[in-house]
């Protein structure tokens, strides 16, 4: 019993699981990920130089240090694909800018999603044809690009708390009311009584 379902699972991945590719189309599409990292390189360089107050300090000093991380992407990808036996990109995908700091953070995290879903199906099709050291590697990049997309989701989230700090600031104060503690409360036998 135990043997007859564990041959059904397999044969259902072997039909559901990821494609096997050939190590051409792996190339290639390693290639738009190559140039999705491009993209990330310009997009944290920019970004990093161009958002403007006191709640994207932080994040802005982050964007540098991920600009690092994606050119060591680059040349790990880069070595892949000549690997695999083809010629890496040298074409970035389109970079999207805009005046509104929390819009571009929006545009970066949306990319970094794009990139871990990506990364996530190339870990599988790479296992799928037995490259399992272009695998691992990939995995790494993975971890990296994971982080990124925290850090961008915290920074969104720690926007938005901002604001709505600033606004409450703005507001005129509330009627202030006295904090309820032990001492000042009465026991309801005693106050029953009087």
């Amino acid at each position: 019993m135990n043997g007859f379902r564990l041959m059904r699972v397999s044969t259902l991945f072997q039909y559901f699981g990821p494609k096997q590719i050939s190590r051409d189309r792996l190339a290639e599409m390693l290639n738009e990920d190559l140039a999705r990292e491009y993209q990330a390189i310009i997009t944290y360089v920019v970004y990093s130089q161009v958002l403007k107050g006191a709640e994207y300090m932080n994040i802005a000093d982050q964007l540098e240090t991920h600009a690092q991380q994606e050119l060591q992407h680059t040349l790990i990808i880069s070595r892949q694909i000549d690997y695999l036996g083809k010629m890496p990109t040298v074409t970035p995908r389109p970079v999207k800018v805009s005046d509104d700091p929390k819009e571009m953070l929006k545009f970066d995290l949306d990319n970094e999603n794009e990139t871990v879903r990506n990364y996530r199906e190339r870990v599988r099709q790479c296992e799928a044809i037995g490259e399992f050291v272009l695998a691992e590697q990939i995995r790494q990049i993975l971890i990296q690009e994971q982080d990124h997309q925290i850090d961008l989701a915290a920074a969104l989230k720690a926007s938005r708390f901002q604001k709505f700090d600033s606004e409450l600031s703005a507001r005129p104060a509330a009627r202030s009311f006295r904090p309820i503690t032990s001492a000042s409360r009465r026991p309801r036998s005693a106050a029953a009584g009087s």
